[in-house]
């Protein structure tokens, strides 16, 4: 069974409907429910695809959050080889939401960095829900620095509500640590392929993805602040987090469609926690892709390609 969201009740009772029917064929009852399973089976796929047809950028936002999607430790086991993992800002301390280190792609040597939630209570305390502190940041220049220097692409992996927004991240300097990594991602020489992979959450996304091939797969989200921060601004009430992410135009689909994203990496029927290895494959391909579409730019056009690419956001809107 899976965490089924609120839209999606309609499912969940299907679905339901078939465990109860399988099990009372595993305890041998009399009656033939195989013709009725395979029945409401179809009735499920249909009425999962009719939902995901039409969803609202508030479900998609519920989708992105999804506690059972693949993270970024998923994406590095499957897409990644001989993964080396770096710890430490050299300053302060090693901030787990933010994972990084050497691997290789495809064979190739890379420098990975990303964003973790953690899957349960525990991984979720470690990983302080994927919000980083300062020092995940610095972490973050650090591994792009040591990546420029060797002339090893960069692949960055968002999934974040945003920075840590604390009293001691403030008094560590966090909007001085975001903005130094934005920095480094508009300075290095090498290529830096990023990819939304569920919530790329205001500047603590942004810090991470300003790469020359910006991606999201297509039930994620992409926004300045979340919707439910939206709401407490504009209206005083979070309760109309629904509003604000209609009104922001948070979806893979829009922000594509405002060109502050180069591509939409399409998820398996029901979201990429129905079909993770698909989604990481997925993913896997876009990647390879992007690398290989900079094969033949040298250090200094990388970099000039990347300051274009954001100088150029909102020109023609």
């Amino acid at each position: 069974m899976y965490n089924y969201l609120d839209f999606e009740k309609p499912v969940a009772d299907l679905d339901g409907k078939i465990l109860e029917l399988k099990k009372l064929a595993e305890e041998g009852d009399a009656l033939d429910t195989n013709d009725e399973i395979v029945r409401l089976e179809k009735r499920s796929a249909e009425a999962l695809r009719d939902l995901y047809r039409k969803l609202t950028p508030w479900q998609k936002a519920q989708i992105a959050r999804h506690p059972d999607r693949p993270h970024c430790v998923d994406y590095i086991s499957k897409l990644f080889t001989d993964f080396t993992p770096l710890a430490g800002d050299r300053n302060y301390a090693d901030d787990d939401a933010v994972q990084a280190g050497l691997a290789r792609f495809n064979g190739q040597a890379v420098a990975v960095i990303g964003q973790e939630k953690g899957n349960d209570t525990k991984t979720r305390l470690k990983h302080n829900f994927g919000m980083a502190m300062p020092e995940g940041y610095r972490k973050a220049v650090r591994i792009m620095d040591l990546a420029d220097r060797f002339n090893l692409p960069v692949i960055t992996l968002v999934d974040t509500a945003g920075a840590f927004p604390g009293i001691a991240a403030e008094e560590r300097g966090q909007a001085e640590a975001i903005a130094r990594s934005t920095a480094a991602c508009l300075n290095v020489k090498v290529p830096i392929v990023s990819v939304i992979i569920g919530e790329g959450g205001s500047g603590g996304a942004i810090a991470i993805a300003t790469a020359n091939r910006v991606y999201m797969l297509e039930h994620s989200i992409y926004s300045v602040i979340s919707p439910e921060g939206a709401a407490s601004i504009l209206w005083h009430d979070s309760t109309r987090a629904r509003d604000a992410a209609t009104s922001m135009r948070i979806t893979a689909q829009d922000l594509y469609e405002l060109k502050i994203i180069d591509g939409i990496i399409p998820e398996p029927m029901g979201g990429a926690h129905r079909g993770k290895d698909a989604a990481i494959e997925a993913t896997g391909n876009i990647i390879n892709v992007a690398l290989k579409s900079m094969g033949n730019m040298d250090r200094d056009m990388l970099r000039q390609d990347r300051r274009d690419k954001y100088l150029a956001i909102g020109r023609n809107l």
